[in-house]
């Protein structure tokens, strides 16, 4: 397991992300992780992918970033296509929710959750 000092974060994440996601974990009662990765599918090709997980199950190969405690985890393959990711999270009536903004993004859909 890869611990990245904070200024070389992969995965970067907003303030309003991280309170959001800290509140979503804090009701789940453990001490869980945020997995971010992508998958193959979506409007563009290919689709981010958000959860959460047991602090037991990362790998030894996964990137893993701390935020106070609160650990960002990605696969290699993944952080192929993450690295410099920025999370964000608004809680706007149209279009609230969390975005992705991926510089290695060569094209993405209208609703921001798929990208090629």
């Amino acid at each position: 397991m890869t611990q990245a000092a904070p200024q070389q974060r992969g995965i970067l994440m907003s303030e309003s992300a991280l309170r959001h996601v800290m509140a979503l974990r804090d009701k789940q009662g453990k001490d869980l992780c945020l997995r971010v990765g992508v998958r193959q599918g979506g409007c563009s090709g290919m689709s981010y992918t958000m959860d959460f997980e047991d602090i037991n199950n990362v790998r030894e190969n996964d990137e893993v970033y701390d935020y106070d405690g609160f650990k960002v985890v990605c696969d290699p393959k993944s952080m192929l296509y993450l690295y410099g990711l920025m999370l964000d999270y608004s809680d706007a009536l149209i279009g609230g929710g969390f975005q992705f903004t991926n510089p290695n993004a060569n094209q993405t859909c209208g609703c921001g959750k798929s990208f090629s």
